[in-house]
């Protein structure tokens, strides 16, 4: 007789779930982005990750958490318009996912590969809520 596993495992006494993120990797998009003289007037792909640390713990309803498909849909939003720096495009973006349900902070990362001839150029922007001096893992 084979035994059964079970795939919910027994509850551990004495822990917490102590941070939740929330990752999108990879995601494109093409914006008007940029101050050089090439870059003005014309679109250029931004290879955009994002972090969102939730303020809750354990997570078992999609309520509780942040729908991908919303960082996405504010990285396409402002890649609508012309930001000058992509440092500028992190932060709002960023500010974004922080009105997104229970975020506690944003770390984003965005490359742009069309920047340099040899090599990525990016930048990396974390904003976040509440107590300034205490730092996410």
């Amino acid at each position: 007789m084979e035994s059964v596993i079970s795939l919910r495992p027994a509850p551990v006494a004495g822990y917490e779930v102590a941070e939740t993120v929330v990752r999108l990797s990879g995601f494109e998009v093409m914006a008007a982005v940029g101050v050089n003289h090439g870059e003005i007037g014309r679109r250029q792909p931004l290879v955009i990750y994002a972090e969102l640390g939730l303020g809750v713990g354990a997570i078992d309803r999609l309520e509780q958490t942040v729908d991908y498909r919303d960082i996405g849909a504010a990285a396409e939003q402002l890649a609508r318009t012309h930001i000058d720096l992509i440092e500028s495009f992190a932060r709002q973006l960023g500010e974004a996912c922080l009105g997104m349900g229970s975020v506690l902070w944003a770390r984003v990362r965005i490359d742009k590969p069309e920047a340099v001839d040899n090599g990525m150029a990016s930048v990396s922007v974390m904003v976040r809520r509440g107590d300034l001096n205490r730092t996410p893992h």
